[in-house]
């Protein structure tokens, strides 16, 4: 469905997607297939204090990795056309591949792959805020790659450690 909707300053343009509400404002975007990981690196910078970039960057291959095997075919065209993989070898593999050369991109532009490498050590009990404040924030059982619960982002969290 495809609605008009007026931007500030008065221009306008044709938006569809999924309705939320931000402060009381409501907006209209297309599913963000990142969405689930902006929102676990939210709660992570709400409560450390890091810059968007640099928690998304810690975040992102924890996630990948946690939901990959969910729409492999997606993850492959990633390796392949963006990170540009020439592996021979299984999906998993490729997508595998496409994920390390996602983490060395990060290093090479001087971003940290996990929460160590940004200098957070979050406690298991502080994971577990931010996995609740998460679920409550965009609910469960929502994300494009894989539908995440509670527990799945205690264990993106968790995994994000290393």
């Amino acid at each position: 469905k495809t609605q008009k909707i007026t931007l500030r300053g008065g221009s306008q343009r044709r938006t569809g997607g999924s309705l939320r509400k931000i402060s009381g404002a409501e907006l209209r975007s297309a599913p963000d297939p990142l969405a689930r990981n902006n929102q676990l690196e939210h709660e992570l910078g709400g409560m450390f204090d890091v810059t968007h970039g640099a928690g998304l960057a810690a975040v992102w291959p924890s996630w990948a990795r946690y939901v990959y095997k969910e729409c492999l075919p997606r993850f492959v065209r990633y390796a392949r056309n963006v990170m540009g993989v020439t592996l021979d070898g299984s999906e998993e593999e490729v997508a595998e591949a496409g994920i390390c050369a996602m983490e060395d991109f990060y290093h090479r532009i001087g971003m940290p792959v996990n929460l160590n490498e940004l200098g957070i050590y979050p406690t298991d009990d502080q994971i577990e805020i931010m996995a609740k404040q998460c679920m409550a924030a965009s609910g469960e059982d929502t994300g494009s790659a894989k539908k995440l619960n509670g527990e799945d982002a205690v264990c993106i969290y968790k995994n994000a450690r290393v």
